[in-house]
């Protein structure tokens, strides 16, 4: 039996524009009946937030193996190799954890962009599907606080990263799925 390849995706687009639903459908189209891992990046540290991934967990089968890392999202993927599909959920939190609990912004820079990169080398190493979930917040307004500026920038460039690493990436608009690369189709 020939190995499969590695498959990456990218899911971007706006808050509640539907890209987990999305993200989630395409692991169920991958079908390949084997084990399918979710690595869950938010953090219940809040009412809100609590139900949120509530409401998260209830769309996904209990067939779906879960890993809760707000951080190490390479480690997390090491975990999960013998998957044939994993979904990342979602690449804004990672960011916003790291940044929250960094007291230093350059530090977190590059504990970001190593992270990042250590887990695109994880995911081209390994013969499954891994889908992570972004939002696009470069699209809004210029934020008025520091934070909020360096938030926006650290996810643009993460998103710039996985995009360019990514083997199809998707902008979900209203619900609806553009596919930006492979261009063509």
């Amino acid at each position: 039996m020939a190995k499969r390849q590695s498959r990456l995706v990218l899911v971007t687009g706006g808050a509640r524009a539907g890209k987990s639903s999305f993200a989630l459908g395409l692991a169920n189209e991958t079908g390949t009946g084997g084990k399918r891992s979710f690595i869950a990046t938010a953090q219940a540290l809040d009412d809100d937030m609590a139900t949120r991934i509530a409401i998260h967990r209830r769309e996904r089968s209990e067939d779906w193996d879960t890993i809760e890392e707000p951080y190490h999202l390479d480690q997390a993927l090491l975990k999960v190799l013998d998957s044939d599909v994993v979904i990342v959920d979602c690449l804004t939190l990672f960011v916003s954890n790291w940044l929250l609990w960094s007291e230093n912004e350059d530090q977190c820079q590059e504990l970001v962009r190593k992270t990042s990169q250590e887990f695109l080398n994880v995911a081209r190493s390994q013969s499954g599907t891994v889908i992570c979930v972004s939002n696009e917040v470069g699209l809004g307004i210029v934020p008025d606080t520091e934070l909020g500026r360096c938030f926006r920038d650290l996810l643009g460039r993460v998103n710039q990263q996985f995009a360019a690493a990514a083997d199809e990436v998707y902008l979900l608009i209203a619900g609806m799925p553009l596919r930006i690369k492979p261009t063509g189709n």
